[in-house]
């Protein structure tokens, strides 16, 4: 892998919220994101923090994470406590998709995208443990995450992959004929091919990455994989992954109830339909922390968190 280069910030801008924990950007360049306490917002004029503002879409009465614009301006929505959600672009109306699987509430549920046939590919984090105690399943390394399709009339969601270590970003190829999605407690991406003699079949498709993946976003049919980094490799974490079970299910009770604060570390990477870097930029002693998702829009990367009150601006790097 090369070199990481500098990630180098432009400006923050506070949005009214904690946890802005996925962006996406519209056609407009207008970014969304979903907040703590519920609320849908849509940011404008973040190129300059002196006319940068905010408006409230929706409140989706749970906790919104990942985010998927449909053509006609409505919103899909994992929400980790509701499940799967559509917001009208209109009237800010929410309408539940899914909320649970083959009989089972569906808690957790990460990251979305919407496929040209309608329908809906989605992951699950964790079927052990509940978003307040993320940290935890990552310790216990249980192996629990899924990804999900809801076909174009609804129903009930079908499973396409499970024992993922923490499922979280998943973004189409650019022919759409495989999914690629994060393993953040792996560290790694994995292809899920939808076409072909393999479809069905899962495959790593990026292995032991830089950091911690998080949320992914496609610009387009042309652009490259943005991979949000959501903490540095650690470890004596991947150690005690290598530990027997009842080791890591005490130190995931530990972990569920100990203080968290990220550290000073923001990455993020971009990686083609090959699995190749494109683009790994990286900053240390960061003041904007924990990057669960990026996107890039008018000439500059916005990037979310799980953990700030608002979403830093950086420069995008030159295009290869």
């Amino acid at each position: 892998m090369d070199r990481p280069t500098e990630l180098v910030p432009r400006h923050y801008v506070a949005i009214g919220g904690r946890g802005p924990e996925d962006v996406v950007a519209d056609d407009r360049g207008r970014v969304l994101t979903g907040v703590e306490d519920g609320r849908i917002l849509r940011l404008d004029g973040l190129a300059d923090p002196g006319t940068a503002r905010f408006q409230v879409l929706a409140d989706t009465g749970g906790r919104p994470l990942g985010l998927e614009l449909l053509p006609d301006g409505d919103l899909i929505v994992c929400d980790a406590e509701r499940g799967l959600l559509r917001v009208g672009s209109g009237n800010g109306s929410v309408h539940v998709l899914a909320d649970s699987v083959a009989g089972e509430p569906l808690r957790f549920a990460s990251n979305v995208v919407a496929l040209s046939d309608g329908s809906l590919c989605f992951t699950v984090s964790s079927r052990r443990h509940p978003l307040r105690h993320w940290m935890a399943d990552l310790v216990e390394h249980t192996g629990t995450g899924r990804l999900l399709r809801l076909a174009p009339g609804g129903g009930s969601p079908e499973v396409l992959l499970e024992g993922l270590q923490f499922a979280n970003g998943v973004a189409p190829s650019a022919d759409e004929s495989f999914l690629v999605v994060a393993e953040t407690g792996a560290r790694r991406l994995t292809r899920f091919r939808l076409t072909g003699p393999r479809a069905g079949t899962a495959e790593p498709f990026a292995d032991d990455l830089p950091g911690m993946p998080d949320n992914i976003w496609r610009a387009g049919k042309s652009g490259p994989l943005w991979v949000a980094l959501a903490g540095p490799p650690i470890p004596p974490l991947d150690l005690l992954h290598r530990t027997p079970p009842a080791v890591r299910s005490a130190a995931a009770r530990a972990a569920a109830h100990a203080p968290f604060r990220p550290t000073g570390y923001a990455g993020v990477l971009a990686v083609d339909d090959d699995g190749a870097t494109v683009h790994h930029l990286t900053r240390h002693r960061s003041g904007f922390r924990m990057v669960t998702s990026v996107c890039e829009t008018d000439g500059h990367l916005v990037l979310g968190s799980l953990w700030e009150r608002g979403v830093a601006v950086c420069a995008a790097p030159a295009a290869r």
